[in-house]
């Protein structure tokens, strides 16, 4: 079972009375933690946030809170990718495909990295797009069987897939705070402002 079902799904009549687990002994070793929940705790601490979803029903009603809590329902969405466009059809809202016209960019991502909480993107989303050149807020749509342990796994899963055309400008996103001032130590980092909509699919 995922652990984001352990954590949003109800508490059953069962579950209720049992006893409180145990707490781990902090002087044994650290128990790896299971995929899905080692990329929750890292994306977070990179600021990241992210909003779990059962079906798509509920991934567009969190769309829909997004945009209204920053203001957006009146700003273009930048969307690169036609599979994402046709998949929210029939969403309510004002699209681009012009970068200079777009406000935030709704996009999709290649792999969600347990390991250090970073999305893996490549040109089937962004196409040749520079993070740089692309909007500060970003509300990326996944689901769960993107997570993967490491960038390398990711690496090999777009070859993997995509055998005969593999895309180009791969590239990573790991920084989910937008860095006001510019000095040497934010330099060369693309942060964005990221909201992920995670789709259960397992």
């Amino acid at each position: 079972m995922s652990v984001f079902r352990k954590i949003f799904g109800s508490i059953s009549k069962s579950d209720k009375g049992q006893p409180k687990k145990k707490v781990d002994n902090k002087f044994l070793p650290k128990k790896d933690l299971p995929i899905d929940e080692s990329f929750t705790v890292k994306f977070n601490e990179n600021g990241g946030k992210f909003l779990y979803s059962e079906n798509l029903n509920e991934a567009h009603q969190y769309l829909r809170q997004i945009l209204k809590e920053n203001n957006w329902t009146e700003k273009m969405a930048l969307i690169l990718n036609k599979k994402l466009k046709e998949k929210f059809k029939d969403f309510d809202w004002k699209t681009t495909s012009k970068v200079e016209d777009g406000h935030y960019l709704f996009t999709t991502c290649e792999y969600l990295i347990a390991n250090d909480g970073s999305l893996l993107i490549s040109s089937n989303q962004i196409a040749e797009k520079k993070l740089n050149d692309l909007p500060k807020n970003f509300v990326v749509f996944a689901t769960t069987s993107q997570i993967v342990q490491t960038i390398g796994e990711g690496l090999h899963g777009i070859k993997a897939k995509n055998k005969k055309n593999i895309p180009t400008n791969i590239t990573t996103i790991k920084h989910f705070k937008i860095i006001e001032d510019d000095n040497f130590l934010s330099y060369g980092s693309s942060s964005k402002n990221l909201y992920l909509l995670l789709l259960e699919d397992l």
